[in-house]
């Protein structure tokens, strides 16, 4: 059995395109998209449709990410803003839902989980871990909190949430985190997604696929995502044109001075992009 995982899309099709195209050669049995289809990126409508057509003629199964919750919280709160940051990014989140034309609605229809019967036994896809779709699963997560954080431990478990991939056994089950198709987050920025095969035992494999990267910065620009979505766009654009997290280091690093209003968060983002670009 060849099983297909992909994760964290963040609204960009030039790349979704090509790693269906990359599947398309590599004819899986099955296909999982693992959550953030959407926000974080120029095309969160158009992401949307191309999965559920394919969920809809291709039978690809498709579950909830972090990033559909946060959409979904502002539509059912559209009036709350918390103050500095949080309220940045916030905003970053309301062009999404604006971008969405009335669509959001749908993403609550989407499960957190998705269990497939196969040969090797439970093949499972969560967002992030068993616990919630922001808890991450790393290299450097030590085996017992790994444990905690599959449990109920099945043969195979697949996620996604931290832009970085890995492949790591542990006990009985093999966990893949599949990295990210939109927005890699280990430097390499290709999309990725992961190719997982039972053949008597599961293996599973990281595959890079490059895609039309100017063509994501054209859609950056001219869906009005750069100059719509409040400052913390420019952060979200460096992170997709160097494929480095940079959003949760901003937040941290600026949270008390913009609160405190001894820096706007303009200002701080401004410092911020020029401190890690050295």
């Amino acid at each position: 059995m060849k099983l297909a995982v992909l994760a964290d899309i963040h609204g960009n099709l030039a790349a979704l395109e090509a790693v269906a195209d990359d599947l398309a050669a590599w004819q899986p049995d099955a296909i999982v998209v693992a959550g953030d289809i959407v926000n974080r990126g120029p095309l969160p409508l158009a992401c949307l449709r191309f999965v559920q057509a394919r969920a809809t003629d291709a039978g690809w199964r498709l579950l909830r990410g972090n990033h559909e919750d946060y959409v979904l919280e502002v539509a059912r709160n559209p009036h709350e803003q918390p103050p500095g940051v949080e309220g940045a990014v916030r905003d970053n989140v309301r062009w999404t839902l604006r971008a969405m034309h009335g669509a959001e609605g749908e993403l609550a229809l989407l499960p957190e989980i998705v269990r497939l019967d196969t040969p090797g036994g439970e093949a499972r896809a969560v967002h992030a871990s068993m616990r919630h779709n922001r808890d991450n699963i790393l290299v450097t997560t030590p085996d017992e909190e790994l444990r905690l954080q599959i449990a109920p431990a099945p043969p195979l478990i697949c996620v996604g949430h931290t832009h970085r991939p890995l492949v790591r056994r542990i006990d009985e089950t093999l966990v893949v985190n599949v990295g990210s198709v939109g927005m890699p987050f280990d430097g390499d920025t290709r999309a990725s997604y992961g190719r997982i095969t039972w053949r008597g035992a599961w293996e599973a494999q990281i595959t890079r696929v490059p895609y039309d990267r100017e063509r994501t910065m054209r859609d950056f620009a001219e869906t009005g995502y750069l100059s719509e979505s409040g400052p913390v766009a420019a952060i979200v654009y460096d992170e997709f044109l160097n494929g480095l997290p940079r959003l949760f280091g901003w937040v941290q690093l600026n949270r008390d001075p913009v609160l405190a209003r001894t820096i706007t968060v303009e200002e701080s983002v401004r410092a911020y992009l020029e401190m890690v670009r050295g």
